[in-house]
């Protein structure tokens, strides 16, 4: 908690900056920012915990309409003046209820279990690889690639498809290095109108943050040119979809070292991981199941989660609840050189903070525990016959959204991490959202039927 006198510094240096309203802005269950503006001269109260609202009218946060206000109090560590609306300053917030922390508040879950990791003498620290779409809403609300020349069935990396789109993604890189976030890579991804920007990892708290501003920074540029950012995990069925992956590493609390990290060498498995990285490989496999629905949190998630469906090569995607090396096809990759491991079925739609919760509880279970992940999957799993897989005890992760929700409460790992008011949430609204789409009747089914039958 700021003191009074370095409030009013925070808040004069705004001020100088141009800054005349504050955002603080928390995530509901979706992980979508919401808030109230505030102008600057009320920024102590603000940070006192002002600003209250109603919880019922929110997606996740446990309220009924009889009960008292939430309150959100801004992380004044982490402002961030909007670069195309410097009269505003975003800022991420915690919920509180009656002065405490509000447990169904996700990044609130996550700073607990980050205490917990440093209980243990451990950093969490967290990259998230940021896939999007840049596409055109049509008048009948299809979408559609923007640019008539982006075409090729295998465009990834494509230098011409990159710099027709130029102008977007210099918006973008221009905002991400002016925050100091450190872009090293940024590329026209394996989808037609699809793009990767990758930025330094930091520690969790940070890397959630700025996962859910970058979100709402890449929608508002897109906006500008008249297009659609969308993080949808798979806007066609034929191309592949957005990813999320989370790309994580326990580090030292006192000489901040890596502590995953080792030489190839003197890895028995040759990848490059001591044995705490592989411990915490094996808490995540051990709750895989039950973390998917974090994940991958949305009906349209599981047509990203596929071998190929109606695409010409191969998803990328993972189905398995797997680890290996450079392998993608496994669930958990171990990048070359080691020294981290990689959830790749973590897509576009997640909740950064509940994902980054449940991913660090479990791994900090399997280091308590020592999980032994077993060997590395070195083959092209899509390949694998069934009979093979079984022998190796290979299990597949959740083909829908409701076998995951279904797997994520059957895992009594998840209400110990979260609560039951915050696991129960989840599950009531992943459930509705499942609901709602299997009632739902689709054009591919009036296709089909209507003439059929």
């Amino acid at each position: 908690m700021k003191s009074a006198a370095e409030i009013r510094q925070i808040q004069a240096d705004l001020k100088a900056k141009g800054v005349k309203y504050c955002l603080g802005a928390y995530v509901d269950i979706h992980g979508l920012p919401k808030g109230k503006f505030v102008p600057i001269d009320h920024l102590p109260h603000m940070a006192e915990g002002s600003e209250l609202y109603t919880g019922y009218a929110l997606d996740g946060l446990g309220q009924a309409p009889n009960d008292d206000e939430i309150a959100s109090v801004p992380d004044l560590d982490h402002i961030v003046q909007l670069p195309w609306r410097p009269e505003v300053a975003w800022m991420p917030a915690d919920n509180t209820f009656k002065g405490e922390p509000y447990a169904l508040n996700t990044r609130v879950a996550l700073k607990r279990v980050l205490a917990e990791a440093e209980a243990m003498g451990f950093g969490f620290n967290l990259g998230i690889e940021c896939e999007v779409f840049v596409l055109k809403q049509n008048a009948d609300g299809s979408l559609s690639i923007p640019n008539p020349d982006d075409k090729l069935v295998k465009p990834c990396y494509d230098v011409r498809g990159f710099l027709d789109q130029f102008t977007w993604l210099d918006k973008v890189a221009t905002c991400i290095n002016d925050l100091g976030w450190d872009l090293y890579s940024l590329d026209h991804e394996d989808a037609n109108g699809q793009f990767e920007f990758d930025f330094k990892y930091a520690d969790a708290l940070t890397m959630c943050d700025r996962f859910v501003f970058f979100r709402y920074m890449a929608k508002e540029y897109a906006k500008q040119e008249g297009l659609l950012a969308t993080f949808m995990p798979k806007p066609f069925a034929n191309r592949t979809g957005n990813g999320a992956h989370f790309n994580m590493s326990l580090s030292d609390r006192k000489t901040g070292r890596n502590v995953f990290a080792c030489d190839p060498k003197d890895d028995p498995r040759g990848l490059g991981l001591t044995e705490v990285g592989y411990h915490f490989i094996g808490g995540i496999l051990k709750h895989g199941k039950a973390l998917c629905a974090a994940y991958s949190p949305t009906v349209n998630s599981y047509k990203r989660l596929v071998r190929q469906g109606a695409m010409a090569t191969f998803s990328w995607a993972p189905v398995f609840n797997s680890f290996g090396s450079n392998n993608r096809t496994n669930s958990i990759r171990v990048p070359m050189g080691g020294g981290r491991c990689e959830s790749r079925n973590a897509d576009g739609a997640l909740n950064p903070y509940l994902a980054a919760t449940l991913a660090l509880a479990a791994g900090l279970e399997g280091v308590r525990e020592k999980i032994d992940p077993g060997q590395p999957q070195e083959d092209n799993l899509y390949e694998l016959g069934d009979a093979e897989r079984l022998k190796r005890g290979i299990d597949f992760l959740p083909q829908n959204l409701a076998d995951a929700v279904e797997a994520f409460a059957a895992d009594p790992f998840v209400e110990k991490t979260l609560g039951r008011a915050l696991r129960d949430e989840f599950i009531k609204y992943k459930t509705e959202e499942w609901q709602a789409y299997h009632l739902s009747v689709s054009a591919w089914e009036i296709e089909r039927y209507s003439h059929l039958f």
